[in-house]
């Protein structure tokens, strides 16, 4: 079952970027990360109360809500980075940089979580993060961006804290119901998100957002809940080097949604590259 979990997952993660592109559009980047969270907290609270695990919250251990804070800090890092890099650059280019963080979850999972390192899995992480930099290539006819580069180091800031938070998520859910889990750390993110916001005094533009950017903003929000709930319960039943994977094929979605959706094609170097990650992806579950 965390199989289906880990591909729900990947799905709904896929179409967050491109509904959170558009929602993003004429709104600042950290305002737009903290709307959006408001509508994954309802929907992640619902979900407590629907399997009834909230009574649980009174018998976790403190080492859990350590876990569950720190897992809940570095995904606001990470959204905070994402959605900015997003509004900086193109979806094809964001996406993969933050999919490459696979590697880095992997490395960690070895590292602390003592999870299993095969050889295929160095040769999928190679292949990961030789389509990565193939996909972020620069075409020359591509006029300057907007933003310069500085899109990469937000999507590279985003990739370190997605693997953080696979890392403190997977220890931070033993023991606790997958839902509740989950609803903790949003709420976690959405203290953070918002404090950014007050802190910056963004709040006074909520007034002047239009219909179709909130409208996209809570489609983002409800896709991310989504995502959430099936990563977290993948987690919660199969190892992170394996859910993480799967998790990352949403760049396929992202890529297909982004043509539909936002006219954004992909170069033939830059589709060399999604074969490359995607084939290093599909490896890493070779040795399951």
């Amino acid at each position: 079952m965390w199989i289906l979990y880990a591909f729900g997952s990947a799905f709904f993660a896929g179409i967050t970027a491109v509904l959170a592109k558009i929602g993003i559009k004429n709104v600042n980047s950290h305002l737009a990360t903290a709307l959006r969270t408001v509508v994954v907290l309802a929907f992640a609270w619902l979900m407590v109360v629907v399997v009834g695990s909230g009574g649980q919250i009174g018998s976790l251990s403190a080492h859990t809500w350590t876990f569950l804070v720190l897992s809940g800090l570095a995904t606001g890092a990470s959204w905070i980075c994402y959605f900015r890099a997003l509004q900086l650059g193109d979806v094809n280019k964001v996406a993969p940089i933050d999919k490459s963080s696979t590697v880095l979850t992997m490395i960690l999972a070895f590292l602390f979580l003592g999870e299993p390192f095969s050889a295929n899995m160095l040769i999928g992480m190679v292949l990961i993060l030789s389509g990565t930099l193939l996909m972020i290539q620069k075409k020359k006819t591509e006029a300057p961006a907007a933003g310069g580069k500085s899109w990469l180091v937000w999507a590279v800031a985003s990739a370190v804290f997605a693997s953080l938070t696979a890392i403190l998520g997977k220890v931070g859910i033993q023991g606790v119901e997958s839902n509740l889990g989950t609803a903790i750390r949003t709420v976690v993110v959405l203290a953070l998100a918002w404090g950014i916001v007050f802190a910056r005094g963004l709040q006074k533009q909520i007034s002047v957002i239009d219909g179709k950017s909130w409208l996209f903003l809570a489609l983002s929000g409800l896709a991310t809940g989504l995502s959430w709930l099936c990563y977290y319960r993948a987690l919660q039943m199969g190892s992170a080097s394996l859910v993480a994977p799967i998790d990352k094929l949403s760049i396929l979605v992202t890529v297909l949604f982004s043509y539909l959706f936002l006219k954004e094609k992909l170069s033939c170097r830059a589709a060399v590259g999604l074969a490359l990650l995607t084939g290093g992806t599909l490896l890493l579950l070779v040795h399951f």
